[in-house]
C-alpha cells in the first residue's frame, strides 16, 4: 500500500507523478558526478524517474524479490530478461506452451543471432531432465499457461536447472504475485506484464523484470539503458496505485471464475473445462501446492469447432471479445484466430490449442450475472 512512496515537501497523500524527461543540477560538478555514479541522483526518464521507481518498489515488495525494472510492455520485459545475458552459442529449455509473442521471441528472433531454443512438454519432469543433460544458459517457463492453463513444477524444474548452472525465468503473468511467488519456489527471474492484473483495467500498456539485483541491476539495467524500451511516468503511476487493490481484485476474480468453472463443466455444449484448481484439471494436486488459488482465467472448449464457438461468443453479452486478460471487465477471445494466430498449426496442435477452445478471463461483475451470460451463450 505504501511501499516506495516518498512524500514531496508540498505532502501529498497520492503518490505525485514525475512527467519529466531529464533534470536539472546545481553545478557542472555535480552533473559530472551523478552520472558517473559519485553521487545519486536521477540521469535521464530511460534510466530512471521518481515515479517509475515507486511502482518498481511497490512490486518488488509484493514479490518478494532483491530489485525490479519497469520495462514499456510485458514483451519488452520478456525479451529483455532473455537477451540482456544470452549470446550466441547458447541454449535456452523452454515449456512449449507459450503465449504466442514468446514462441515467436525464443523460436524465430533468438535463432537470427545464434541462440538455440529447445521446447519440452513443461508438464513432463523427464522431459526436463532430457532437455537439460546439455546444460542450458536460461530455462524458461510460463505457468499457468496461457491459454491451455498448463502448469509447471516451479520447485522441481528450478532444483534441476541450478544444478546445471541454468538461470530460471517465470512469466508469473496468469496468477500474479498474489497467487504465486516463483522466487520463494526457486526461480531467479520472474517477468510482468503489467498492462493485465497489474493495471487489472485495460488502461496502461507495461511490463517488469523482477530478481537478485547483480542480474537486475547488471546486464539488465544495461540493455534496458541502451535500447530503451522504458515505461512511462504517467503508466508507471497508474499501475503503482492499481497495485494497492491488486490482492481484493485478484483474490475475487479467482472466487468468480472457479464459481464459473463448475458451472460450465456441467453446461450442454461444453466438451471441457480447463481451472487449475479444479478437481478435473489433471494438475491439480501441483496447483494447490504451489499456488493460492487457481487465477481468472478458464479456457473451455465449445462442442462444434470454430463455428460453434465463434457462435458462443457472439451470443455474450457481458463478456466482452478481446484479445486482453485479467480486466476487472470479463473477457473473450479465441486463441487460435487471435493471440496465438500466428503459430503454425502444429504449434497448435502441439499446445493443444484447437478452433474449439475460447479463453476467458473473469472480472469482477456479480458471478450470478457472469453465470447467466454463459448460459444464455450456450443455450441460445
Amino acid at each position: 500500500m505504501r511501499g516506495g512512496h516518498e512524500r514531496t515537501a508540498f505532502g501529498e497523500t497520492a503518490e505525485g507523478i514525475f512527467m519529466t524527461s531529464g533534470y536539472v543540477y546545481e553545478t557542472a560538478e555535480e552533473a559530472a558526478a551523478v552520472f558517473r555514479g559519485d553521487a545519486d541522483g536521477y540521469i535521464y526518464t530511460r534510466y530512471g524517474n521518481p515515479t517509475i521507481a515507486v511502482f518498481e518498489e511497490r512490486l518488488r515488495l509484493l514479490d518478494g524479490a532483491e530489485a525490479c525494472r519497469a520495462t514499456a510492455s510485458g514483451m519488452a520485459a520478456v525479451f529483455a530478461a532473455l537477451a540482456c545475458d544470452l549470446n550466441t552459442g547458447d541454449r535456452v529449455v523452454a515449456s512449449r506452451s507459450l503465449f504466442g509473442s514468446t514462441v515467436a521471441i525464443l523460436g524465430r528472433l533468438l535463432g537470427r543471432w545464434g541462440i538455440s531454443t529447445v521446447f519440452v512438454d513443461g508438464r513432463d519432469l523427464d522431459a526436463w531432465d532430457e532437455a537439460l543433460a546439455v546444460p542450458p544458459k536460461v530455462v524458461f517457463m510460463e505457468t499457468p499457461s496461457n491459454p491451455m492453463l498448463e502448469l509447471v513444477d516451479i520447485a522441481a524444474v528450478a532444483e534441476r536447472s541450478h544444478a546445471v548452472g541454468a538461470r530460471v525465468i517465470v512469466d508469473n503473468v496468469f496468477a500474479t504475485p498474489v497467487l504465486q511467488r516463483p522466487i520463494e519456489l526457486g526461480a531467479d527471474v520472474v517477468v510482468y506484464s503489467t498492462t493485465k492484473h497489474l493495471d487489472g483495467q485495460g488502461r496502461t500498456l507495461g511490463g517488469a523484470v523482477l530478481g537478485p539485483s547483480e542480474f537486475i541491476d547488471g546486464p539488465l539495467k544495461e540493455f534496458q539503458r541502451h535500447t530503451g524500451p522504458s515505461m512511462s511516468p504517467f503508466n508507471a503511476w497508474v499501475v503503482a496505485k492499481s497495485l494497492e487493490t491488486l490482492d481484493l481484485r485478484v483474490r475475487e476474480q479467482s472466487r468468480n471464475a472457479a464459481t464459473l468453472a463448475g458451472y460450465l463443466s456441467e453446461m450442454p455444449g461444453v466438451g471441457r473445462v480447463l481451472y487449475p484448481t479444479a478437481d478435473s484439471h489433471p494438475q491439480v494436486e501441483l496447483a494447490n501446492r504451489q499456488m493460492e488459488g487457481g487465477g481468472s482465467m478458464v479456457s473451455v472448449e465449445i462442442v462444434g469447432g470454430r463455428e460453434a464457438a465463434f457462435r458462443f461468443m457472439n451470443r455474450l453479452h457481458l463478456f466482452d471479445i478481446s484479445n486482453n486478460l485479467g480486466d476487472a471487465k470479463s473477457l473473450a477471445t479465441h486463441p487460435a484466430t487471435t493471440t496465438h494466430s500466428k503459430l503454425t498449426p502444429e504449434q497448435r496442435t502441439a499446445m493443444g490449442i484447437t478452433d474449439s477452445l475460447v479463453r476467458l478471463s473473469v472480472g469482477l461483475e456479480d458471478v450470478r450475472d457472469l453465470q447467466d451470460d454463459l448460459g444464455m451463450a450456450l443455450t441460445g
